[in-house]
């Protein structure tokens, strides 16, 4: 299909159909503020043509009301102000309903990289039992977090949902009940969600929406593929990190651990259940029909609450369930066959424990644990460990700690943070002997920058009770630049050491590392994080293939490209063959979830990509998937240095610092009760990079629709080839290499998102204007060279519908981002000119708060 019809599809499907059903919104009244829908669409004009004469946000917001509301006072406005804010958080929830709903009309469901096109091409090119080979080892994991990227509460997610089968089926008068639902539901909450109020948020998309496309795809792939041979190989798996990321978060204690685990564990357990109550009304033959009643009895008895005990194992089950197939198949000529092995491969898949959930804590906490462990255990007069323990050079204590072996328990330690992490990891155990060995069978450890990190966490686990054998993964995080380049050598220390060698052998001689984009992006700026963690993946492949240990790679990847986000697909196929590939493991999150998997159609499109993108690497050799040449890596390591350099001359500039705290959104993200982590990972007042987490540091220049972290180094580093004469080289990289080109793309992305009108009144500003316009000549200069080097003339060329649909989304938003740059700049002048009216400076505080909803949700992929 060609772009073109793709965009038309678009227009038709969406754009027409949310220019229909918002004039329909416009006119319902759900608040008392007469004529509010008549006005917004007055002050989206008068954005627009502001923003083109060049005004300022407060010129703009103070010459609307000059002219419709003239009469009114300031009370009158503000009051109006957020009546606006309303409107536009509620018109974003009604695009994304329609996006969402016209997502198979808009795609090819059948088209490059899913499976019915991967299935036809390996049978044409003759590659069909290559194919069954690859996939008979090959997984992908997607691993939802509860980031707070997205603002929707569960409430409102509810009529999103109704509202796209709604307009799916041109109900008019249902949408306009959901519409008036939509104006009377709010939107925030007085008090942030707990953890446990997150992981039941996620839970809501593993039951309604992951356990069925999941399942769909695996039984196409048996039955299309495998041609209905068993598969002993789930494929496509889930992880979960709600209530098990420690990381920064007080919140999560061992209870709410535990809690979550057996609640993934009841409502695989009901989804069960409806399925044996549902496949029982065609299963009524003899010898079949009292299986599956037994099966349906036992099930609701074991999902009644969180703690009832369990009247069916998963063998149990399985077994029952082979012996009704088997039954079916020779006495009643397969009936309903399909249906049995759809419910057989949906128990193989999930299990009991639905989706796997992983413990991560930062190692510079467990080192002050560890220290204060073997301190407290040296007073008692424990001999676990030597008397010199803590005076050992780090080498001489991994050879202690490979051989430590006990039990500790938790209780008996006086402080409190080497109770909660001891317990956390000994909350290991008891969800794998609840939920099964797939249950919890991972420990992340952040910020990991030596081996004795790793040693530290290995010795902890085995003081936690594991009585028949340590089966848990060890995974060290590296996110920093510095950490990535020396993570091939904390590797190999690792690896030399025979005990913790003997412990990979026992998990299958599989290692799993996990890449952080997000914090890398944020260290080192956009091309050094990704060829960083690009270059480490090529390193860490070799230096595990030379121990004989399979690297798994488990990547944290936010929403936008600053984060790791963008065309993640077309990322993984292009990786060559030096990179370990046989396993895809990355982090879903907020809005990313909602976005790419949040109904039936996108969630299976964009899995089957992400299995696409694996199988195109390994069985259809694209010569521009191949390892990188010697030229073009040269050219590569130049780019990154360059725009290393000029991202951290940027980020060590004076006013970096302050320009975020003072003139852009980043302390409101705090204030916004969207997620149970605290913004920051330390409790200072003063604002220290190193603690900013990357949400809202990516977002906040999102909000500010600069995107710099998506760009900000990547025009100095072309620049300095063109300069040389040399553009060819840098051309002739990108015509050749997926990698290099879908580098890019991202980076496109990230500038089409961007919009300097916005700001612009910044130049002029006495402190930040020269900062400013440092900002917008890295953006004009990125945004001329890369279309110079795409040969485009506009961004996002090559992606019509995607270029339309931001379009679309910015346009929506305008007034919102309006808005929050008067509230913004109210607020600055408050400061300046001395507070004197606290409650007026709480009043626009509280309109920049607000403001981040829409504007967040309408990206998509913003933090």
């Amino acid at each position: 299909m060609s772009k073109h019809t793709k965009l038309s599809r678009f227009n038709n499907n969406v754009l027409a159909k949310y220019q229909v059903y918002n004039s329909v919104f416009m006119t319902l009244p759900f608040d008392e503020v007469s004529k509010t829908g008549t006005l917004l669409p007055l002050f989206n004009e008068t954005c627009v043509e502001g923003f083109n004469e060049g005004k300022t946000p407060t010129e703009i917001v103070e010459g609307f009301f000059n002219s419709y509301k003239s009469e009114s006072s300031e009370e009158e406005r503000i009051s109006l102000i957020f009546k606006f804010i309303q409107y536009i958080e509620r018109q974003v929830v009604l695009f994304d309903a329609i996006e969402d709903s016209a997502f198979a009309d808009v795609n090819n469901m059948n088209g490059i990289g899913t499976l019915r096109n991967i299935k036809e091409e390996a049978t044409s090119k003759r590659v069909k039992k290559d194919l069954q080979k690859f996939l008979e080892d090959f997984k992908t994991r997607l691993v939802l977090t509860a980031h707070p990227t997205q603002f929707y509460p569960g409430t409102v997610l509810t009529i999103l949902t109704d509202l796209q089968g709604a307009i799916k089926n041109g109900d008019l008068p249902f949408i306009k009940k959901l519409l008036s639902q939509l104006g009377k539901t709010t939107f925030f909450t007085q008090t942030k969600p707990t953890p446990y109020d997150e992981a039941i948020s996620l839970i809501w998309y593993l039951e309604n929406v992951f356990y069925h496309s999941i399942s769909k795809i695996y039984d196409y792939i048996q039955t299309q593929i495998f041609d209905g041979k068993s598969i002993d190989n789930e494929i496509i798996n889930l992880g979960f990190w709600p209530c098990g990321d420690r990381d920064g978060n007080p919140f999560v204690t061992t209870e709410t651990t535990l809690k979550v685990a057996r609640k993934l564990r009841q409502t695989i357990l009901k989804n069960y259940y409806r399925d044996a109550r549902e496949i029982k009304r065609r299963l009524s033959f003899e010898g079949v029909y009292d299986i599956i009643h037994d099966i349906e009895v036992r099930l609701y008895d074991s999902c009644i609450s969180e703690d009832a005990p369990i009247k069916i194992s998963q063998e149990a089950l399985l077994e029952k369930l082979l012996t009704i197939k088997k039954t079916i198949k020779d006495q009643y000529n397969g009936l309903f066959l399909e249906e049995v092995d759809t419910f057989i491969n949906k128990v193989k898949i999930f299990g009991y424990h639905f989706a796997t959930m992983d413990i991560r804590q930062d190692s510079r906490v467990h080192h002050n644990v560890f220290t204060n462990i073997v301190k407290e255990l040296q007073e008692k007069g424990d001999t676990i460990f030597p008397e010199n323990y803590l005076e050992l050079t780090p080498d001489e204590q991994i050879e202690v700690l490979a051989k430590v072996k006990g039990y500790i328990n938790p209780d008996e330690l006086s402080e409190e943070m080497a109770q909660r992490t001891l317990s956390s990891m000994q909350a290991i155990r008891t969800i794998q002997k609840e939920n099964g060995s797939r249950g919890a069978n991972r420990y992340i450890i952040s910020n990991n920058q030596t081996a004795l990190n790793v040693m530290e966490t290995f010795a902890m686990l085995n003081l936690s009770g594991f009585e028949d054998g340590l089966h848990v993964d060890i995974a060290p995080l590296f996110e920093t630049i510095d950490d990535l380049e020396i993570a091939p050598q904390v590797m190999r220390q690792l690896y030399s050491n025979p005990e913790y060698r003997a412990h990979v052998e026992k998990r299958n001689n599989k290692q799993n590392i996990m890449l952080g984009f997000s914090d890398g992006t944020k260290d080192g700026g956009y091309l050094m994080a990704n060829w960083g963690i690009y270059k480490a993946k090529e390193e860490l492949s070799k230096v595990s293939r030379e121990f004989g240990i399979k690297v798994i790679f488990f990547d944290g990847r936010g929403g936008p490209p600053a984060r790791g986000g963008g065309k993640t697909s077309k990322f993984y196929a292009s990786l060559g063959p030096n990179i370990e590939n046989q396993e895809i493991q990355l982090t879903i999150q907020g809005q990313t979830i909602s976005s790419n998997f949040g109904n039936l159609d996108s969630s299976q499109y964009n899995m089957e990509q992400m299995l696409g993108a694996g199988i195109i690497n390994d069985i259809f050799n694209d010569p521009k998937n191949g390892a990188m040449q010697d030229d073009d890596r040269e050219v590569m390591v130049d780019l990154a240095e360059t725009s290393y350099k000029a991202y951290v001359d940027f980020k060590e500039h004076p006013m970096f610092i302050p320009y975020l705290e003072r003139m852009s959104t980043l302390k409101y993200y705090g204030k916004a009760n969207i997620g149970s982590r605290p913004s920051k990972r330390s409790k200072s007042t003063q604002l220290d990079f190193g603690d900013l987490r990357a949400i809202p540091f990516v977002g906040s220049w999102s909000q500010l629709k600069q995107n710099v972290p998506g760009f900000y180094g990547v025009g100095t580093a072309l620049k300095k080839y063109e300069d040389a004469g040399e553009f060819d080289k840098v051309q002739n990289f990108y015509n050749h290499s997926n990698f290099f080109k879908t580098l890019l793309e991202n980076s496109v992305m990230s500038l089409s998102k961007s919009f300097f009108e916005l700001t612009s009144y910044m130049a002029k500003d006495e402190e930040f204007g020269p900062f400013w316009n440092m900002i917008h000549d890295e953006y004009e200069l990125t945004k001329r060279l890369l279309l110079k080097l795409t040969g485009h003339k506009e961004l996002m060329e090559n992606y019509p519908d995607g270029k339309a649909s931001i379009a679309c989304r910015d346009s929506i938003v305008l007034p919102l981002l309006t808005l929050q740059q008067y509230a913004l700049k109210e607020v600055q002048n408050m400061h300046k000119e001395g507070i004197s009216d606290q409650e007026r400076l709480e009043t626009f505080e509280k309109i920049i708060t607000r403001s981040l909803f829409g504007n967040t949700n309408a990206s998509r992929n913003s933090a």
